[in-house]
Order: C-alpha cells, then structure tokens, then sequence
C-alpha cells in the first residue's frame, strides 16, 4: 500500500497508441472499467482478428480536431453507463502513462459526448497504483 501514489478527482494521462497526450481524466472509483469517448466506430478484419477504427477528440480545447485511430479488438462489455442504460461496448487494451508511469489498461469505447470528460480512469485499471482523494484535482501533475 505504501508505493501507492495519492490521485485527485480529476488528473492528467497520456494515452501513447492513441497519440493522445495531457487528457484531463476523471479518476471515479464508482466505475469498475475506464473509458474512452470516441466517434464513428468501425469494424473491420486484420489477421483473422477483428479491429475496430474510431475517430478521437486529442485536444479538449479544440473538439474540431479529429483523428482517426485504429485498435485490435480484446472483447465486448455489457456496461450500465451513468445514465442507468445497458450497453455493449468494445474493449480495447493500450498502455496509459501517468505521472511518468506506464501500465496498460482495457479500455471501453463509447459516446461520452455528453459528459464533461473525455475518458473515465476506473477502478480496475488503478487497482495496485492509487489511492484517490476526491477533495482535490490533478495531484500527481501540481496542475491545480
């Protein structure tokens, strides 16, 4: 427990296979699966193996800046989103780097266009590395 770093409710990550860099993330222990806000899902076959491509907002401040990023799919997820509808989501595994950090995490695919962020970090994916503090934002980067 003692090599834990002590997050806030809301910090920064860079997701590096995605090309996404200072992601403001909402870290939320009410969520068992992280996930991405993405657009215009498709599938498609490489290798036997199916791949989805997927449109992402890199920058928050510009939400016209559109890139188109490609992912191997791991599997899909029967996920109850905030609003209390089931859905069924892709999942994806692809590193996350916070506070210089680098582990990798499944992540869900979805339309978070109405929430005020762009990626939910849950509990899974911090198990082992964090203890949150909800009463503070962006502890590990000082941003606050």
């Amino acid at each position: 427990m003692n090599n834990k770093k002590i997050v806030g409710a809301v910090e920064l990550c860079d997701l590096p296979k995605l090309a996404i860099t200072d992601l403001n993330v909402r870290v939320d222990t009410g969520a068992a699966t992280s996930s991405l806000h993405v657009d215009n899902i498709e599938e498609f076959e490489q290798d036997g193996e199916l791949w989805i491509k997927f449109d992402i907002h890199p920058d928050i401040h510009n939400v016209e800046r559109v890139v188109r990023r490609e992912a191997r799919v791991e599997g899909q997820k029967r996920v109850k989103s905030s609003t209390a509808t089931r859905e069924k989501r892709y999942v994806i595994i692809t590193p996350i780097i916070m506070d210089g950090y680098q582990w990798d995490i499944q992540l869900t695919l979805t339309d978070r266009s109405e929430m005020t962020y762009l990626m939910l970090l849950g509990r899974e994916a911090m198990s082992g590395q964090f203890i949150v503090d909800p009463e503070h934002d962006f502890l590990l980067t000082g941003k606050d």
